[in-house]
């Protein structure tokens, strides 16, 4: 009776995945410089496969918290509170991406002074159009996120399962074409990531973009695999729900770029 549980929060057992995650992206941030110096790629390797483990082991403890009955409703207030503290780390780090992109397009270096005779986007590079790929894409997206938006009202509100599969289904598809076109834009490009602050800034916040875009198709994908397990609750679906505020999440960030970069930027 002394160790009766009288609480509705989850009181975690002693875990190594932490202390293995954090020696795994370290080894994994060290194989990255090294990569870079042309030192070979082998440890970085190492430390993304180790990441990729603890991903896996780590969340697969989560889920199984779930299904044990451990994730209460307390404990689920707790869960959306450092999701949502994540997706507030996300947007702080994509404002600094734009925050540059602004800076060099209002304020441009020129080659004898810092403003006189600049101009942007700098003399010689060609940018995208806007309204041919880079439409298509944001329609793609966004019709992808209508689609997990209709997944997640099946689940939370009707728990149609086949409306579930399906809405996971097309979004799914759609950001594995938006990844295809991305890559399509990038071949196509008139201008390099090194050379010109246009094309590091361009690259590097689009480019982090569409890092997400892949995460947050794996992470659908993930949610996929689990409602055909049978997985998730109306009123239980923590999981489901973070993935779907991820990808609301790349949908409005691709909105600002598309915006920002490739329209007023271009």
């Amino acid at each position: 009776m002394a160790h009766e549980k009288n609480h509705d929060y989850h009181i975690l057992t002693p875990s190594l995945w932490p202390f293995l995650g954090a020696v795994a992206a370290f080894v994994m941030l060290f194989g990255a410089v090294q990569y870079f110096h042309d030192k070979g790629i082998w440890l970085l390797l190492i430390g993304f496969v180790g990441v990729l483990y603890v991903m896996f082991g780590w969340w697969s403890e989560t889920v199984a918290e779930e299904h044990a009955g451990d994730h209460t409703p307390v404990v689920r207030i707790g869960l959306r509170y450092g999701f949502i503290l994540f997706i507030m780390s996300e947007v702080m780090f994509f404002s600094a991406w734009f925050w540059s992109f602004f800076k060099h397009a209002l304020y441009p270096m020129g080659p004898e002074s810092p403003i006189k005779d600049a101009v942007w986007p700098p003399v010689g590079i060609e940018t995208f159009d806007p309204f041919h790929l880079p439409l298509i894409n944001t329609l793609i997206l966004l019709c992808s996120g209508a689609a997990a938006t209709w997944a997640h009202h099946a689940l939370a509100h009707e728990d149609n399962r086949s409306d579930i599969k399906w809405g996971l289904i097309i979004s799914v598809a759609l950001g594995l074409i938006f990844t295809a076109f991305q890559a399509y834009e990038y071949s196509h490009a008139a201008f390099g990531f090194s050379g010109n602050i246009y094309g590091a800034n361009f690259f590097m916040a689009t480019g982090f973009h569409g890092f997400h875009v892949v995460v947050g198709t794996i992470f659908l994908f993930i949610c996929y695999l689990r409602v055909l397990r049978g997985h998730f609750t109306a009123e239980s679906h923590i999981g489901f729900e973070a993935a779907a505020w991820y990808w609301h999440f790349v949908d409005v960030v691709w909105l600002f770029l598309f915006v920002a970069v490739y329209v007023w930027g271009g």
